[in-house]
C-alpha cells in the first residue's frame, strides 16, 4: 500500500467528503427545485385556463343575447401566443371562434414548438396536448361551450427555460465555490492537526534513541491532541526517571557488594600472607560479611519472585487484625529495647489473600517503622473497611521522609539515606517487595510523610 503523510491523507479525505457532499446537495437541490417549479408551472397553467374561461364568459351580452366576437378573437389570439388553443361554441353548437380555423399555421407551429422543446429537453416526459371542455354560463344560465387545449402535464416557455438554466448555473457555481472553500479549509485543518502529530512523532523517535529530556512545548485547540502530547511528555519523564533509577540500581548493587567483598578479600589476603593470624574473631568477621552478601542475594531473589508475572498466590480467607497482631509480636524485643508504644485499632472482614505474602508486607512495614522510630516513640496500626476494599494504615512518629523522596521510595534499592550506611537502613528492597505483593493482590500502596514528622503507609486490598 502506498504511504502518504497524514496531512495529505486528511486533505484528500476532506476534499472527497466535500465533493460528495456538494454533489449530493447540488443534485438533490436541483431535483427538488425542478419538481417544485414543475408543480408551480402546472398550477399556473390550470389557473390560466380558468382565467381564459372566465374572460370568455364575460364576452356574452345577456341583454341582447349576443357575443362580442371581436373580444373573443382577441382573447383567443392572446391565449394562442401563450400556448393555449381556444374554441368557443354557442348553444346551438355553432362555432363562434376557433383558433385552428382562424390561424391554422400559427396553431400548428405552436404545437410543434412546444412538443419539440419539451421532448427535446425532457425526453422522458410522458405528456402531450390535452383539452379541457367547459360550459359557459351567465347568471347561472348556460350560454355556450368552450374548450381549451394545452400541453399537459406542463410546458415551459423560453423565459421558464432561461430561469431553469440560470438556476442550474447558480447551483453549479455555488457547488464549485463550496468545494474550493472546503478544500482550502481542509488543507488548513489538516496542517493544523498534522503539525503537532509530526512534532509528537519526532519526540517519540528521539525518545527511542535514549533522549528522555526532550519535551513537546506547543499547545493546540484540540483536546485529544493536547492529551496525546501530555501523555508523550509524561512518558518521556517516566522513562527518564526509570533510566535514572536503573543507573542508581546498578550503582547501589555495586556498592552493596563492594564493601563486604573488599573486607573479606583484605582479611583473607592478610591471613594468607601471614600478616594476620586466622583467629576466631577474624574468621567470624569474614563470615558476617559473606552472610551479608548472602542476605542481599536472597533479597534480590525474593524481589524477582514477587515481581514475576507468573507469581502464584495461594489465596485463603485472612483475618488482617489477627495477622497484624501476630506479626507485631515478632518485634517485641526491638520494641522493648527502644521503649516504643504499639497500638492496633479498628477492624475489617476477612479478605481473600495469600497469608504468607501479606505477612511479608506487614513484616517489611513494621520493620521500617520500628527501625526509624526513635526511642520512646509510638507506632499505630489502623484497620478500616471501605466499599470494595479494606484499608491498613501503619503510622509512626519517626524521622520521616523528605517530600522529594516520596515518589521513589518503592523503587528497588532506593533509600532516602544517601550515606549508604547499612546501620541506618536496609538494602532498599523491602518497600519494592511490598508494592509488588500488594499489586499482585489487585491492591494499592502509598505513603505520606514529612521530614522529622513521621510516616504513614496506606495498604488497600480488595474484599
Amino acid at each position: 500500500m502506498t504511504q502518504c503523510s497524514l496531512r495529505t491523507r486528511l486533505s484528500l479525505n476532506i476534499a472527497l467528503v466535500a465533493l460528495l457532499t456538494v454533489a449530493l446537495i447540488s443534485v438533490s437541490s436541483n431535483i427538488f427545485i425542478n419538481r417544485q417549479f414543475e408543480d408551480y408551472i402546472a398550477k399556473q397553467q390550470r389557473q390560466r385556463v380558468e382565467e381564459i374561461l372566465s374572460h370568455l364568459n364575460q364576452q356574452y351580452d345577456a341583454a341582447t343575447e349576443s357575443w362580442r366576437l371581436d373580444f373573443l378573437h382577441a382573447i383567443g389570439m392572446h391565449a394562442l401566443y401563450d400556448g393555449y388553443i381556444v374554441k368557443v361554441y354557442d348553444l346551438q353548437g355553432e362555432t363562434l371562434w376557433d383558433a385552428e380555423i382562424c390561424d391554422m399555421s400559427a396553431c400548428t407551429r405552436m404545437i410543434d414548438d412546444i412538443s419539440r422543446q419539451m421532448q427535446g429537453r425532457y425526453p422522458d416526459i410522458t405528456g402531450g396536448f390535452t383539452t379541457k371542455d367547459s360550459n359557459l354560463t351567465s347568471n347561472g344560465k348556460k350560454i355556450g361551450e368552450a374548450s381549451v387545449a394545452y400541453f399537459s402535464p406542463y410546458f415551459f416557455d423560453e423565459n421558464d427555460f432561461h430561469f431553469l438554466k440560470a438556476l442550474n448555473t447558480v447551483l453549479l457555481g455555488s457547488g464549485v465555490f463550496s468545494l474550493l472553500l472546503a478544500v482550502v479549509a481542509g488543507c488548513f485543518l489538516a496542517r493544523h492537526m498534522s503539525n503537532p502529530i509530526r512534532k509528537t512523532a519526532q519526540v517519540a523517535k528521539q525518545m527511542s534513541g535514549g533522549d528522555y529530556i526532550v519535551r513537546i512545548e506547543e499547545k493546540t485547540s484540540i483536546e485529544e491532541l493536547d492529551e496525546l502530547m501530555r501523555s508523550v511528555n509524561h512518558l518521556a519523564r517516566s522513562l527518564g526517571e526509570q533510566e535514572n533509577l536503573r543507573k542508581q540500581l546498578t550503582a547501589d548493587v555495586a556498592h552493596e557488594l563492594r564493601t563486604p567483598l573488599t573486607t573479606v578479600g583484605t582479611h583473607i589476603e592478610a591471613m594468607m600472607e601471614g600478616v594476620w593470624q586466622p583467629t576466631r574473631e577474624r574468621l567470624s568477621s569474614c563470615h558476617e560479611e559473606i552472610a551479608r552478601i548472602g542476605k542481599l542475594v536472597r533479597d534480590l531473589e525474593n524481589l524477582a519472585k514477587v515481581e514475576s508475572d507468573n507469581l502464584k498466590l495461594d489465596k485463603t480467607p485472612v483475618d488482617l487484625l489477627e495477622l497484624a497482631e501476630k506479626t507485631l509480636r515478632n518485634f517485641d524485643a526491638e520494641v522493648a529495647a527502644k521503649g516504643l508504644r504499639l497500638m492496633i485499632e479498628g477492624s475489617c472482614p476477612d479478605i481473600p489473600a495469600d497469608r504468607g505474602r501479606i505477612q511479608q508486607v506487614l513484616i517489611n512495614l513494621f520493620s521500617n517503622a520500628v527501625k526509624y522510630t526513635p526511642s520512646g516513640g509510638a507506632i499505630r496500626v489502623v484497620l478500616s473497611e471501605m466499599d470494595d476494599s479494606v484499608l491498613l494504615v501503619v503510622e509512626d512518629d519517626g524521622i520521616g521522609i523528605p517530600q522529594e523522596e516520596l515518589p521513589f521510595i518503592f523503587e528497588r534499592f532506593y533509600r532516602a539515606d544517601k550515606s549508604r550506611n547499612r546501620t541506618s537502613g536496609g538494602s532498599g528492597i523491602g518497600l519494592a517487595v511490598v508494592r509488588s505483593i500488594v499489586t499482585a493482590h489487585g491492591g494499592k500502596v502509598s505513603a505520606e510523610s514529612r521530614l522529622g514528622d513521621g510516616s504513614r503507609f496506606h495498604v488497600e486490598l480488595p474484599k
